[in-house]
């Protein structure tokens, strides 16, 4: 019984290419009692694998999130097989805006203690008790209400390629460090604003509008399905777009353009450009934004020390990187110093102030 990869990801990749069809990329989430992740995991993974799926996976006790590609001919035998499952029946699925074949290269379907690293003690407040989910057309007409305070739930580097007019963007590099910030700077105003959010595809916002009802928000809205679904009603029902941007997305596409703006700058030059890429030193890999010209100029590297130590043999760079590990500390994400065009966020709630 196969419950691991048997191929490397350029192996997948060839294959792919030689297979010349399709592939859709989407992600869906669901809180719900799962009573042995293990073997849901397991068995997911076997009929997923058979399936053709590639992607990313969390199962845990509360519940799945899922981000993955699979064949578009296959798509409804793999929605069968979702409604199968009593939990996931009509699960809403968001398709991802730009289609690539190779967005994800393998299956990995992993047990973890959270489907999301949010940091709470659940059993401290009632996470059923969420906030009123809205769809596109309602969600514009509450951001233009002076009332509202519009709070970005994503990442730094997420809402610096992308995020709606007028919303606030916290400078934090998770999810969990976000929570108590946004509590202790809007503390002022949780009888008479409306707290509005919004996140990728909606699983952030899902956990968090429920916190923010327990610490005593009153007027407490989500957008349904996030960025992806909130793209899909716009263009359906021809409504105006208030997204400005990309959209972040955790695959290897990187990103989804919603709308022409670019509202991001190279990070080592600062001309306007909005496309992450990875230092192509391994032992730096990190996350950062740079333009055509100045990746062709750094041999896509972060630096001038990252870009002579990519030159180096592969077996000179291999000794080099003994001994480093992979710490939080190698693989920041657009932070480095040495960047002198990356955004300098800040506490950018000390320029937030919600009319009386």
């Amino acid at each position: 019984m196969q419950l691991y990869n048997t191929l490397s990801a350029k192996e997948r990749a060839e294959l792919i290419d030689k297979a010349g069809k399709n592939r859709l990329t989407l992600s869906f989430y669901k809180y719900a009692k799962i009573g042995n992740p293990h073997l849901f995991r397991d068995h997911l993974f076997i009929t997923w694998n058979a399936l053709d799926v590639l992607g990313r996976i969390y199962v845990a006790h509360e519940g799945i999130n899922g981000q993955l590609s699979l064949p578009a001919d296959r798509f409804n035998e793999f929605k069968s097989h979702l409604d199968s499952i009593t939990f996931l029946k009509n699960i809403r699925l968001n398709i991802a805006v730009e289609q690539y074949n190779k967005s994800f290269l393998k299956l990995k379907v992993k047990v973890r203690e959270k489907i999301v690293a949010d940091g709470l003690n659940d059993d401290t407040f009632d996470v059923t008790n969420k906030g009123i989910h809205v769809g596109a057309k309602q969600f514009n007409n509450l951001i233009e209400d002076e009332k509202t305070v519009l709070v970005d739930m994503r990442n730094h580097y997420e809402s610096e390629i992308g995020h709606f007019k007028n919303a606030v963007t916290p400078d934090v590099d998770t999810f969990r460090e976000s929570l108590d910030i946004i509590e202790a700077d809007l503390k002022d105003y949780k009888e008479d604003k409306n707290l509005v959010m919004y996140c990728t595809g909606g699983i952030r916002c899902e956990k968090a509008s429920a916190y923010f009802k327990h610490k005593g928000f009153k007027n407490v809205y989500q957008l349904e399905g996030g960025i992806i679904e909130y793209t899909r009603q716009i263009n359906d029902e021809n409504l105006e777009n208030k997204f400005l941007g990309q959209n972040f997305v955790f695959d290897d596409r990187r990103a989804e353009r919603i709308s022409e703006d670019v509202i991001a700058n190279c990070h080592q030059c600062g001309n306007p450009f909005d496309e992450h890429t990875n230092c192509a030193n391994e032992a730096c890999h990190l996350l950062f934004i740079q333009c055509n010209d100045c990746k062709k100029e750094m041999d896509n590297c972060c630096s001038t020390k990252c870009k002579e130590i990519n030159a180096l043999p592969y077996q000179e760079q291999k000794e080099l990187r003994k001994g480093q590990g992979n710490s939080n500390d190698i693989f920041k994400k657009g932070r480095a110093d040495h960047l002198p065009y990356k955004k300098d966020l800040r506490n950018i709630f000390e320029s937030f102030k919600p009319s009386s």
